[in-house]
């Protein structure tokens, strides 16, 4: 499967990652958005660059959990939990946050959804 970005092919697997991380921009993501139906927003960019900061440190993508402990508490007091938080991510994300979040920002496959763990 590919995408055509700005007259660029880029291939991606079939569930839309892209084979080749080093071929992501922000113009991939957000055709990659367009695919999954989702309108990026600033909070969604913050994500995105979160995720690829924490990738490029880790060289691993960051856990739901580590997302909302990390995430929850930048994106201020209205998030009373953990949960909240959660809710709030999958209004964003709605199949599934980390999974689409590394998709958007260039990221393999998170290891937990490769391995089943």
């Amino acid at each position: 499967m590919v995408i055509k970005v700005n007259g660029k092919t880029i291939p991606v697997d079939e569930e839309g990652f892209l084979l080749d991380p080093s071929q992501w921009d922000e113009d991939v993501a957000r055709a990659l958005a367009e695919r999954e139906g989702i309108e990026l927003t600033d909070t969604h960019w913050g994500l995105i660059r979160y995720f690829r900061d924490y990738y490029e440190a880790h060289q691993v993508n960051p856990s739901m959990r580590k997302l909302i402990l990390t995430q929850g508490k930048t994106h201020g007091q209205h998030f009373h939990d953990a949960k909240t938080y959660e809710e709030f991510l999958y209004e964003l994300f709605p199949t599934s946050p980390v999974a689409e979040i590394s998709k958007l920002a260039g990221l393999p496959m998170p290891e937990e959804l490769v391995t089943g763990a």
